[in-house]
């Protein structure tokens, strides 16, 4: 298999990574075969794969411009993928000079590529570590020199919880993340559930069997278990609702049923 010029030294492109499949779903470049494939496998349970990571972004970006509206314009970008189109920065940069964002993942692509993309940027770092280690992120060089903490976060974490699995501690991951945020910070969260996809929790079940089969294992969780992440916040309006109902920019009828699969909400901390 031949290794692209942009594909970083080390990495074993062999290896399906679910960061480049999203990006396969978005219609981007930076993936392999191997993660096409995947992806692919995905889609025969799920067809409606692209819709849902398109709502999922659509979502994003509605809520960058919400904390933008309400003065919040540091975005700490959890689990943050390849850069594409409307990507974090580019939305809340367009919304405000003022705006500063650290994009944090621990695939080595998504960080390479986002480190090229952003190279020159000095209102954007991208920072090489994982969910499962707060701390490492929040002590962070790049955190440290583009954030202050004594004022709100935006706390991106979109389309990355339902990858950890109970046993990562999520519930505890995010709570030391908020705790170190100052009040009036905001969770931006976005979370895959069998509640809302248009087909049977069997056939759904498909492609959640695709992404444990590549070691990547996909957590469907209830709403009420979400719901657990937002603890120490308080929802904003309309509260936890499938993506395209929250706050959207046209009617929700003229969305795709796939896209109302999951959950969305921005919860504020006191």
């Amino acid at each position: 298999m031949e290794r692209p010029a942009w594909a970083p030294p080390g990495i074993d492109i062999s290896v399906p990574s679910v960061s480049r499949m999203y990006d396969f779903y978005l219609g981007g470049s930076h993936n392999f075969e191997v993660d096409r494939e995947a992806a692919r496998k995905a889609m025969e349970f799920l067809p409606g794969l692209p819709k849902i990571m398109q709502a999922n972004r659509a979502f994003m970006r509605r809520a960058v411009r919400y904390a933008v509206d309400h003065d919040v314009t540091q975005f700490l970008d959890i689990g943050s993928g390849i850069p594409t189109f409307g990507n974090v920065h580019e939305v809340a940069q367009a919304a405000s000079e003022k705006a500063r964002v650290v994009y944090v993942d621990h695939d080595p692509v998504a960080v390479a590529h986002s480190r090229a993309v952003l190279d020159g940027d000095d209102r954007t770092a991208v920072v090489a570590a994982d969910l499962r280690k707060p701390r490492e992120i929040l002590l962070s060089r790049e955190a440290g020199e583009l954030l202050d903490m004594n004022r709100p976060v935006a706390l991106l974490l979109v389309a990355v919880l339902h990858f950890l699995e109970d046993e990562d501690e999520p519930y505890a991951a995010v709570a030391e993340l908020l705790d170190a945020l100052a009040p009036g910070s905001l969770l931006v969260l976005t979370h895959a559930s069998y509640e809302g996809i248009p087909v049977s929790q069997e056939r759904a079940g498909g492609a959640v069997g695709v992404y444990r089969d590549i070691r990547n294992p996909l957590v469907m969780r209830s709403r009420e278990e979400i719901t657990r992440f937002f603890e120490g916040t308080e929802l904003v309006a309309p509260g936890l609702v499938s993506m395209p109902r929250w706050r959207p920019d046209h009617p929700d009828e003229e969305e795709d049923p796939f896209a109302f699969s999951g959950f969305a909400g921005v919860g504020r901390k006191a």
